[in-house]
């Protein structure tokens, strides 16, 4: 039986969630709003919010059958999916595999360059500060995660990395990069949040056409059409 749908409980910038009558689980409902720039960019693309929700379900899923845990329950609606509530680790895991962002405006890395090795960062979550790098002595300080906390985070962010890799490359589609957030479930490490175009940054692997956010970040109009790509893609049977 489905939940119900009760109050609104947070509210993000392309996001809300919502109690239902089961205390343990809530709705996480897609938008589609486009935020960018720390919110100094702003825009509704049609059926961004949709677009997002069927592939980070279906992206959940698969990343369940590998036994990564998730907060995915199921699919609700076009826009909604069905979580386990998360206390949420105030971190944003990204791994990086290709030079691309701020790599480029940062390190000086040429955009597209193959890393040797994948690069995993942290960053503080914050609705008020642009959010700032940090590594583990920063997080231990400041009490954000423990010492096992962010050993578990770490592995299973490396696995989801080499998951992921493998589904999108079948796709001809290269994963530069993306972000992951966690909580705690129950005493256990969660993968919570999205995996979507909004999260990843996605090329075509024959082409290096952007297929991803990028499209918004540069100005051009064609960023539905883009997540579009990728939701048919991401569907795409292959052997």
């Amino acid at each position: 039986m489905r939940p119900e749908k009760r109050e609104l409980i947070y509210e993000g910038r392309t996001k809300k969630l919502y109690q239902t009558d089961r205390p343990e689980l809530i709705v996480q409902e897609f938008s589609d709003d486009a935020v960018l720039l720390d919110g100094k960019k702003k825009a509704k693309i049609k059926n961004k919010g949709a677009l997002n929700n069927q592939v980070s379900s279906h992206l959940f899923e698969y990343l369940e059958g590998y036994h990564i845990p998730t907060h995915f329950v199921q699919q609700l609606s076009d826009c909604e999916m069905l979580v386990k509530r998360l206390e949420i680790i105030p971190l944003e895991v990204v791994i990086r595999n290709v030079a691309a962002g701020s790599l480029t405006t940062q390190y000086g890395m040429k955009e597209g360059l193959d890393l040797p090795h994948p690069i995993l960062e942290h960053y503080m979550k914050s609705d008020h500060l642009p959010p700032p790098l940090l590594n583990e002595y920063h997080i231990l300080v400041m009490g954000l995660a423990t010492p096992e906390e962010i050993k578990l985070v770490n592995r299973i962010a490396t696995k989801v990395n080499v998951v992921l890799r493998s589904f999108f490359e079948r796709r001809n589609l290269k994963l530069l990069d993306f972000a992951l957030e966690f909580g705690r479930h129950r005493g256990k490490i969660l993968l919570g949040d999205e995996i979507s175009p909004d999260t990843c940054r996605l090329w075509d692997s024959r082409t290096n056409k952007k297929l991803d956010a990028d499209h918004f970040r540069q100005d051009s109009d064609s960023m539905r059409e883009a997540y579009e790509e990728i939701r048919n893609r991401v569907f795409t049977k292959v052997a």
